[in-house]
């Protein structure tokens, strides 16, 4: 079966539900392995105000049994504290759309009287329950070796230098800050753009890297179009709010490259078929390499910006100018986490695609007989073939 889930809540609503079907069953799970996670999207310079009112811890309350999982599907709630200040409350009307929101957009699209619905449904608010949902994923990745990891490479004009250091450094190295990033200089920078961009009253983006590590070669597929990996990673990523750019490896730069330059050679290592180079990102052809899996995602600066902007009040017709509402000046260290998160779901299915099976045991079996990237797996025959005979 393959995995899947399904989110509901709005930003001041009660709580944020997912349905997570899918997972097998024997695996261990306790909610201190998912609000592990659910703090880290808390904490980041240049969050707003909001994460001082949230302390997200999930409840499961369903598809798990002294421990471990069913089977069943598992219900994951995280509870909207900010909710109270809200509950039983006449909300004044919202009418002036902000640019780059899903107000307007959203509007036009159901036939809102009020812009509400739009923005606390479409808010970044949904991506704690997601994050949920990624804990349970990286857990059953956990178990067949393979590690999810992330940071920022870039915040507004400043750039970490990364090329010295190991993926598996920049990982642990970007925990040692509230920026998430890897090199303590360019860290350092990043807060001093953060600090300006607050007393301009406006917002940054910026690039954040996801890695995966220890993947099997061949999850995936090139047969169709709906079962490439890289396609399924995209949509993911793009899924989520203020991404609007994704590549894998350095995708952008290698087209400044003759191909020569761009292709990673494959070379025999005791036995090992490797790659000396990840300019592809660890993908081929809609398949990973058995390299490490290398995403590049490029977050846009957030619309709601303490500076108002030009809009238009959509009850009266008139030009006016947009009304702030709470938000991150810069939420790209916070994001981290949710893009791990969906990438890690990605995975978990594409595992559970390659492998089947309804129990963690079994699944284990079968990854252990999974072909791999060595000359003695492959048993080319070096004969001629006709594929086509008349």
């Amino acid at each position: 079966m393959p995995l899947r889930y399904l989110t509901a809540g709005e930003s001041h609503g009660p709580a944020l539900t997912a349905i997570l079907e899918g997972i097998p069953a024997g695996m261990p799970l306790e909610p201190e392995m998912i609000n592990t996670d659910l703090a880290r999207r808390q904490h980041g310079y240049g969050a707003g105000p909001r994460m001082k009112l949230e302390t997200d811890q999930v409840q499961i309350l369903g598809g798990v049994m002294e421990g471990h999982t069913t089977g069943g599907p598992l219900a994951l709630v995280v509870e909207n504290r900010d909710h109270a200040r809200w509950r039983g409350k006449a909300v004044a009307p919202f009418t002036i759309p902000r640019p780059g929101h899903a107000d307007l957009a959203g509007a036009v699209k159901y036939a809102y009287d009020d812009l509400r619905p739009a923005l606390e449904r479409a808010s970044a608010r949904e991506t704690a329950v997601r994050v949920a949902v990624g804990a349970v994923c990286r857990s059953l990745l956990a178990h067949f070796g393979v590690q999810v990891g992330g940071y920022v490479a870039a915040i507004g004009p400043v750039s970490a230098a990364l090329d010295e250091l190991s993926l598996e450094e920049r990982i642990a190295r970007a925990a040692a800050n509230d920026v998430h990033c890897p090199d303590p200089q360019a860290a350092d920078a990043m807060q001093a753009a953060i600090r300006q961009v607050m007393n301009d009253r406006d917002t940054l983006g910026g690039i954040i890297e996801v890695v995966a590590l220890g993947l099997p070669a061949g999850l995936g597929s090139f047969v169709h179009w709906d079962r490439k990996l890289d396609g399924r990673l995209g949509a993911a990523v793009l899924s989520i709010p203020a991404i609007k750019g994704v590549e894998f490896g350095p995708a952008f730069e290698n087209t400044r490259r003759p191909g020569t330059q761009v292709h990673d050679p494959v070379q025999l290592e005791d036995g090992q078929l490797v790659r000396p180079s990840l300019r592809s990102g660890g993908l081929e052809a809609g398949m990973t390499t058995g390299q490490p899996l290398l995403i590049r995602a490029a977050m846009k600066p957030i619309p709601t910006t303490l500076a108002p902007q030009r809009s238009v009040d959509l009850s009266s017709g008139e030009a006016v100018e947009t009304r702030y509402e709470r938000s991150d000046f810069c939420p790209v260290p916070r994001a981290v986490v949710v893009l791990e998160a969906v990438v890690a779901f990605v995975l978990a299915d594409a595992l559970l695609e390659k492998l089947g099976g309804d129990s963690l045991a079994e699944m284990k079996l079968r990854f252990q007989a999974l072909r791999q990237a060595r000359l003695e797996d492959l048993r080319l025959e070096g004969r001629e073939h006709t594929f086509w005979p008349e």
